[in-house]
């Protein structure tokens, strides 16, 4: 079963422009969310942390969460999950 992932970001943000990229040219399929354009998506953002900081870029993978991750680690759990 594919996981669904998911971008928290924002386009201003070169690193969450490198994660676009980077999972396009994988030819993955993931939703964007961006965190300054919409309350919601840095609400669900907050909430994946204790500190309610919107620590952004992170990439979620099904319950998988990465902050700003390495190329090798994205990697590894984009082959491990999906």
């Amino acid at each position: 079963m594919l996981q669904k992932i998911k971008l928290y970001g924002t386009n201003r943000c070169h690193k969450s422009t490198y994660y676009k990229n980077f999972l396009e040219d994988l030819n993955l399929k993931y939703e964007f969310l961006d965190v300054e354009e919409c309350d919601e998506n840095a609400e669900a953002l907050r909430n994946l942390y204790d500190t309610k900081k919107l620590n952004f870029p992170t990439i979620t993978i099904g319950e998988k969460k990465l902050r700003n991750p390495s190329d090798k680690d994205l990697k590894k759990w984009i082959e491990t999950l999906l």
